[in-house]
């Protein structure tokens, strides 16, 4: 494991070591054939954290995303998701540990032809059998929780990209899961909107305790909101960076990670 760079962080302060482990993964490889993605790919995930992975095009972040939700089977390794066995779990058990997490997926996957607040209710109706009427006050509440309260009865279409981003958010809230997966939530947002969506996911892991863990490229949104990242790089097939971001882009002499953190951009 690649050892990490840790100091205190000024603007905000994250879960310390004692905090319950909500993710281990341990030795995890995929590979494609012939093609190694990565290998010995190990870290912790604490409750409460803002957790980021990073890397390059082809580095294999959203292949990692992919295992943590579930998606697909690593080659080797193991993967524990809030005390159990993702790989383990099987059927109903499998069913019922998908539930205790959200996953916003890149550009939002909502239903173009259903409201906000119908796509936030998906998840209450496949999964509860509450009345129609407390559905609905739910994903009402969950659309108030990131600010679009007042979009419910909006289509997708009709709103701006930010705001399908928010919406999707609320829509992975709705079961009110311990643990949130975020694929790539600042892509194609202007700064603006960016720094907004930041300023959500800290008010949400500040107020609600919700874990975080969130794959992108966006510095600015790493440095923001990041508690601790891990930094996988296709050359070297695994992590080469993890800690404090902010600590990584002031103290790290990996050429890559000085490269990334502080916007080197390769020679041509």
């Amino acid at each position: 494991m690649v050892p990490e760079i840790s100091p205190a962080r000024g603007d905000r302060v994250g879960p310390g070591p004692e905090a319950p482990k909500v993710i281990e993964a341990r030795g995890l490889a995929m590979r494609f054939g012939a093609n190694t993605v990565f290998r010995d790919v190990e870290f912790d995930v604490r409750k409460g954290e803002v957790f980021v992975i990073l890397g390059g095009s082809g580095s294999g972040k959203s292949t990692l995303l992919a295992l943590l939700i579930g998606l697909r089977q690593p080659s080797a390794g193991s993967i524990t998701v809030l005390g159990e066995d993702l790989l383990a779990a099987r059927g109903e058990a499998r069913r019922r540990l998908k539930q205790r997490f959200g996953v916003m997926f890149q550009q939002g996957a909502l239903f173009g032809s259903m409201t906000l607040a119908e796509n936030v209710a998906l998840p209450l109706e496949s999964f509860t059998d509450l009345p129609a009427e407390a559905i609905g006050e739910i994903a009402r509440a969950k659309l108030g929780m990131v600010g679009l309260g007042d979009a419910a009865e909006k289509l997708p279409a009709e709103i701006s990209g930010g705001m399908v981003k928010r919406a999707a958010i609320a829509r992975a809230m709705a079961l009110d899961p311990p643990l949130l997966f975020l694929d790539e939530p600042s892509a194609g947002l202007d700064p603006i909107t960016s720094a907004g969506l930041d300023r959500l996911i800290l008010a949400l892991a500040e107020g609600l305790g919700i874990t975080f863990v969130i794959v992108t490229h966006e510095l600015d949104s790493i440095l923001t909101v990041a508690d601790r990242v891990i930094m996988l790089d296709k050359a070297a097939q695994g992590v080469i960076a993890a800690g404090d971001p902010r600590a990584l882009r002031a103290t790290s002499t990996h050429p890559t990670v000085r490269a990334f953190f502080n916007r080197i951009a390769e020679a041509a």
